[in-house]
């Protein structure tokens, strides 16, 4: 008679092998009048039932684990985050002890690890295998997982020493391997590693094989968006550096038709400057044409020899100004609003050609109206009347009234710098060449001493050295100008007699010394010596003062107390002083001739600063 079963055992059977309920199987079945044979072969096949149920649910848990971390890198763009994040995620889903990434070059066909997790020796982050070495190499060949329960004693590929003592650094024993693949391409190899000896199963295989086939699309996927990313960008740039150049382009046009505008409305050098600078959005600064500032000498040195603008750091350039061997001064750009690319810096040297040109022009008018003007005084200046006729009528051909010319100022000058004089007087009007050693000016300024103020000052500016002017009125310039410039050159050779090489001056505040000695420094000399020569060697003898004490006493009216007082001097001191010099000089010297040649023989030693 077949036994029966009832239907609540039966229930607990059923449940006992399809959840994780530990039942005692063997005791139910015992409550159960079974066959000894019947009962063993029902608690093996509820056995295997659960064992199949367990690896289903195992096998659930895996699945539902590798799509949520599909579904958190799908979520990432960043290459490097994403790489990061895939091993974490490997490691988890796996739980060996080592888990790392190595990326694959297509071109090198080099394995390069990227990132680890769980390792504890730095040489395994970036360790490099190359083609047909290791474990790593035959999944990258055969684009299949391969593994091994014991690295060391592996024989199917080559080894490597070096990565031999990396995998021995990290303790690494048993390896898993699986291949990174999209569209048959290798972007990589996922290893599994444990630091024990370990035979991976099929499903721990699989699992790592199918979470890599995610990874590698994802990986793929964030690669293709970052090329993207990165070709926009590159467009963008490219972009910007179009609108930069149309932009820079239109800028150097502005540039040229504001200088050709300057050659035909007759500019100069600095309107080249403010153009340059106004379309450049930069500042732009003239250098001196002879003697650059000393930071920028060397450079502008360059530009000279190679024609090109120069760096002189902080972003600024200097370019050379040159007609042919002859420097004309440079160009200096001060970094502004624009970056200087190259059509900003050949606008720059388009702008130093432009200079060159107007400064050429300019030369050239200034020495032509130069010799028109030079010819003209030289007329005025002249002893034969054919060169005076119709002189007035030719001065206002020039733009010249020569009734109007009030002041005449004769300038001394080094013959080197008398162009440059020249130069410098022409910002101040009238008219002016030369003549003889001299330079000439003839101005309106009414006042002499105003006028010999003004060419002082800027002939000074030009030329940098002491500069000697002596100015005289005029009333009729065709008339009386020789007279006039005559005594003003007499005066300026008799001024150096009396210690002074740098000063403006009018021939009536030294017409006595003139009236007296003429033109010459020789007489002055010899005037002093022969008057009060005695007095001046027994200074010089003696390391005296008697010199300074005469000229006191000569000063003070004579008296021997406010001299005494002038020089805080004891009053007998100055009267045994000036026995002296009645003895040295005679005892008439105070009579009114003599008492008036060496007065002015003091004044003229004192002047001198003699001893």
């Amino acid at each position: 008679m077949a036994s029966t079963i009832p239907v609540e055992t039966v229930i607990d059977l059923l449940q006992a092998a399809s959840t994780d309920q530990e039942i005692d199987v063997d005791g139910l079945l015992s409550t159960v009048a079974l066959p000894e044979q019947d009962a063993a072969k029902i608690a093996y096949e509820l056995r295997r039932l659960r064992a199949t149920s367990d690896r289903w649910r195992r096998r659930g848990r895996e699945l539902s684990a590798l799509f949520s971390s599909a579904r958190e890198l799908a979520q990432l763009r960043d290459v490097d985050e994403l790489l990061g994040r895939l091993v974490e995620r490997a490691h988890d889903l796996v739980g060996t002890d080592v888990t790392y990434l190595s990326e694959f070059d297509a071109d090198s066909k080099e394995l390069r690890v990227r990132t680890t997790l769980g390792s504890i020796s730095p040489s395994l982050l970036g360790l490099r295998v190359p083609p047909g070495i290791g474990l790593a190499s035959q999944v990258v060949e055969g684009r299949r997982p391969c593994w091994t329960s014991r690295y060391a004693t592996m024989t199917q590929v080559p080894h490597d020493s070096g990565i031999d003592a990396a995998v021995r650094a990290e303790g690494l024993v048993s390896l898993l391997g699986v291949p990174l693949l999209a569209d048959d391409e290798v972007l990589g190899v996922l290893f599994a590693a444990n630091r024990f000896e370990h035979a991976f199963s099929p499903e721990e295989i699989s699992l790592l094989s199918a979470f890599a086939d995610h990874a590698a699309v994802v990986l793929q996927t964030a690669r293709l968006l970052a090329r993207a990313r990165d070709s926009a960008d590159e467009a963008r740039r490219a972009y910007g550096e179009l609108t930069r150049h149309v932009e820079a382009v239109e800028r150097a046009s502005e540039v040229h038709n504001d200088l050709t505008n300057l050659i035909l409305q007759g500019g100069d050098a600095p309107d080249v400057a403010t153009a340059l600078g106004r379309a450049l959005r930069c500042h732009v600064r003239l250098l001196d044409t002879d003697n650059p500032d000393e930071p920028f000498r060397e450079a502008v040195e360059r530009s000279r020899r190679s024609g090109r603008c120069v760096p002189v750091g902080g972003g600024s350039f200097v370019v050379a100004v040159v007609a042919g061997s002859t420097p004309l001064g440079a160009l200096l750009l001060e970094q502004g609003e624009v970056a200087f690319g190259p059509v900003e810096l050949r606008t720059a040297e388009r702008a130093a050609q432009i200079t060159a040109l107007l400064n050429l022009k300019q030369e050239a008018m200034i020495e032509a109206e130069k010799r028109v003007r030079g010819d003209l005084l030289a007329d005025l200046l002249s002893d034969s009347p054919g060169r005076r006729a119709d002189i007035a009528a030719r001065a206002r051909a020039q733009g010249i009234r020569l009734g109007e010319l009030r002041s005449v100022v004769v300038v001394c000058v080094p013959s080197e710098l008398r162009r440059d004089a020249l130069l410098a007087l022409r910002q101040i009007g009238g008219l002016a060449g030369g003549h003889a050693e001299h330079v000439v000016a003839l101005t309106p300024d009414p006042d002499p001493r105003t006028a010999s103020t003004h060419v002082h000052q800027a002939v000074s500016r030009r030329v940098q050295v002491p500069v000697l002017a002596v100015g005289a009125g005029v009333t009729d310039a065709a008339g009386d100008l020789r007279a006039q410039v005559d005594a003003a050159a007499a005066c300026l050779r008799i001024l150096p007699s009396l210690g002074l090489d740098d000063a403006a001056v009018t021939t009536d505040e030294y017409l006595p010394y003139t009236a007296l000695f003429g033109p010459g420094e020789a007489r002055v000399d010899a005037y002093v010596r022969r008057v009060i020569g005695p007095v001046l060697d027994w200074d010089a003898e003696h390391s005296a003062k008697l010199l300074p004490t005469l000229a006191a006493y000569l000063g003070n009216r004579m008296s021997t107390v406010s001299t005494a007082r002038a020089l805080h001097l004891h009053k007998n001191t100055v009267l045994q002083r000036m026995e002296r010099v009645t003895q040295l000089l005679g005892e008439d010297w105070q009579e009114p001739d003599p008492l008036f040649r060496i007065t002015v023989a003091v004044r003229l030693a004192s002047l001198t600063d003699r001893p």
